[in-house]
């Protein structure tokens, strides 16, 4: 999966990722839990948590900062995080996006996430 961030990171790779969620989603090989025509939820290939899905809106945007705010994308994410947060009995969770230089790729996605961490953080880096 790391290897797969750098590449998104590259312009030629990100605007294919970006292609495929949009006009073939199917072929990108991840557990699909949610898929709408906005949006699509996946379990996370390489989960830091003992839950761990990431949201993405099927068209292009950069960050959070770029969503307008009556982008169909987002009625889509809340009902997408109800029913995953139900259909999971998930009692504590969070909803988390990030932006700017925390930002692993230059598209715009949400982590759902419940559980203990499963990576080993010393308390300095806290």
């Amino acid at each position: 999966m790391n290897n797969l961030y750098l590449l998104l990171r590259r312009p030629f790779f990100y605007r294919v990722f970006t292609w495929l969620l949009v006009h073939a989603p199917f072929l990108i090989p991840v557990k699909r839990l949610r898929e709408t025509k906005a949006l699509l939820a996946f379990a996370h290939p390489q989960p830091e948590y003992a839950f761990h899905v990431i949201i993405v809106p099927r068209k292009q945007v950069a960050s959070f900062a770029d969503l307008d705010p009556a982008d169909p994308f987002l009625p889509d994410l809340v009902t997408s995080v109800q029913s995953l947060v139900a259909e999971n009995q998930l009692t504590a969770y969070r909803l988390i996006v990030n932006g700017g230089e925390y930002q692993d790729i230059p598209h715009l996605h949400f982590h759902l996430i419940s559980g203990a961490s499963h990576v080993y953080r010393p308390i300095s880096d806290i």
